[in-house]
């Protein structure tokens, strides 16, 4: 990988990490200044998929990163419409990535922004999510395979992009049916346009550079090739930097905002979460990318963490300040025990 590529990731990771620091500043909760998973929960309850009150808004972060990864796949004549690659698979193990993710209480991109707050519990989290990604290497390395993707029609690749658009004309209309927490985590959040740029800047660098901690992880383990986790160490950089400066970095792991402190479903949850990311091919920010390039079996793993964070707050499955739920824990084994079928069911025999 040439220097040039280098200077891209960082970039990239400086200001993702940058952006997140802003954000909250502008409004978003403290160390969430992008969640994949906390986001795509807030959609969820907007629009009546759950009703938890504290978490229902249309966070405009999500769309800016889908519009901004169509923006310059198009641009570089990268949006390739592709999919048909076990979609209903990929719908289950997206469902199971989002019960780990809100178990957890962050997506790795929080995890990592957590971390850059001193919040030790997401380092807890670390150690499961690096887990599941090297038992993802293995299987990968058995020949796991969810199959070839082919080449589709122009409206496959068009859903996500079209759904960000819908989800924006709602945001600003804020028609009556929409559901908008007034208190909570929901009701934190960064004006409007800045919330959007953000999310535009940020998915536009992530198409460019392919960034991707899953990705990074599992090239680190499987070639050595640590060019993807230099994006995620520049966004842990600019987000340490920006609570240091802020006086906002609190080290311990009591204390910690939007964050529990049961050690071991931090580590098993987030470990749940890197194994279905490596079945899928990459990370919850990674999947809304794709399918902002045209890539319709991420929408299909993005519309399942969709429906995962309304199960998960139908059902009591996710976790809250005051610890995990016994739903929850239950839920993260059968996610491990349905990762298990999936891949067992798909690996390749030699001939």
């Amino acid at each position: 990988m040439n220097w040039k590529e280098r200077l891209w990731i960082v970039a990239a990771g400086l200001i993702t990490g940058a952006a997140a620091i802003v954000l909250v500043v502008l409004g978003n909760p403290s160390n969430m200044g992008f969640c994949i998973a906390c986001f795509l929960r807030d959609i969820a309850g907007a629009v009546g998929l759950h009703r938890a009150a504290a978490v229902q808004y249309i966070r405009p972060e999500i769309i800016g990163l889908v519009l901004g990864a169509t923006v310059m796949a198009a641009a570089r004549k990268e949006f390739r419409v592709r999919g048909g690659s076990a979609p209903a698979q990929r719908f289950v193990l997206g469902f199971f990535v989002m019960v780990g993710a809100l178990v957890f209480l962050g997506c790795p991109l929080r995890m990592v922004i957590r971390l850059g707050g001193g919040d030790l519990n997401a380092l807890v989290a670390l150690v499961g999510f690096a887990a599941g990604i090297f038992v993802g290497t293995l299987l990968l390395k058995g020949g796991f395979s969810l199959q070839r993707n082919q080449k589709q029609r122009v409206i496959e690749g068009a859903v996500m992009p079209g759904i960000s658009v819908a989800l924006l004309v709602l945001l600003v209309a804020a028609p009556a049916f929409l559901f908008f927490s007034t208190e909570g985590p929901g009701s934190m959040r960064a004006p409007i346009a800045a919330a959007l740029v953000a999310g535009l800047a940020v998915g536009a660098l992530a198409q460019r550079t392919r960034l991707c901690m899953v990705g990074g992880m599992r090239d680190a383990m499987m070639f050595r090739d640590f060019h993807l986790l230099l994006g995620f160490a520049g966004i842990f950089l600019a987000v340490l930097v920006g609570n240091l400066m802020g006086g906002t970095f609190n080290l311990g792991f009591e204390g910690q905002p939007v964050a529990h402190t049961d050690a071991l479903w931090n580590f098993l949850s987030m470990a749940l979460v890197g194994l279905g990311s490596v079945m899928l091919g990459g990370c919850p920010l990674r999947q809304l990318i794709l399918a902002g390039s045209g890539n319709s079996d991420s929408t299909v793993a993005v519309l399942g963490m969709v429906v995962g964070a309304a199960f998960c707050h139908n059902f009591g499955l996710a976790s809250s300040t005051s610890g995990t739920t016994l739903a929850g824990r239950v839920a993260v084994v059968i996610g491990f025990a349905v990762a298990a079928v999936i891949a067992l069911a798909n690996m390749r025999k030699e001939k």
